[in-house]
């Protein structure tokens, strides 16, 4: 069984349990992070030298960083559904999910703390209204592919290119500004809500 080090509250460690879910995966879940177990401890940090969450322990190996435990999940549990054996496949999955790690998450950088968490430190008018502005442009960008492949992230099947990107559009949706209309990733989020592993740690009412 993994042992998942991090709190459900976290959209990176909600991408992990998942991924978990889908691959069909036993997990142990423990708490770690604001609010929970230290993350700055030695111990801690003798698994993630980042002192972030989450961590995954199988056994004697350790990993950490989000998008390779959901890669390692998929590799172990065999789901070339989710993470494709073929080299041309498989890189239309990861390249979603590198440019979800890099470009996507980087968009919200100041809008998300500012907007849905009240971060009073983030009170600079000009960088919330730049903000909204990339982090739209990258829901455009995956509108615009969502509009070309009429299914999922990646083609025509389900795979990890949904879970990390579909967290991170949930976050977009829950942030009180005025969103674009987005015809086509409302309609792959409506399929994403038959997935229950995603009702229980994406569209959860947790941004």
């Amino acid at each position: 069984m993994l042992k998942i080090l991090g709190k459900n509250t976290s959209i990176n460690v909600r991408k992990v349990l998942w991924t978990c879910e889908e691959a069909g995966i036993d997990y142990l879940q423990e708490d770690y992070g604001s609010g929970f177990a230290s993350t700055e401890t030695a111990e801690f940090k003798a698994l993630n030298p980042n002192a972030l969450v989450p961590v995954m322990i199988d056994d004697d190996f350790v990993l950490w960083e989000s998008n390779s435990i959901c890669r390692y999940v998929a590799r172990k549990a065999q789901r070339d559904d989710l993470l494709p054996g073929e080299p041309q496949a498989a890189a239309g999955v990861e390249h979603w999910m590198d440019w979800q790690a890099t470009e996507f998450n980087n968009a919200w950088r100041y809008v998300f703390p500012a907007l849905a968490r009240k971060n009073p430190a983030y009170n600079d008018e000009t960088a919330i209204a730049q903000g909204i502005i990339a982090w739209n442009r990258c829901i455009d960008i995956v509108e615009q592919q969502l509009r070309s492949t009429r299914a999922w992230m990646a083609g025509e099947t389900f795979t990890l290119a949904d879970i990390v990107t579909g967290l991170s559009v949930n976050r977009w949706k829950m942030t009180p500004f005025d969103h674009p209309a987005v015809p086509a990733i409302d309609a792959w989020f409506s399929r994403l809500n038959n997935r229950p592993a995603f009702l229980r740690h994406g569209n959860n009412g947790m941004v």
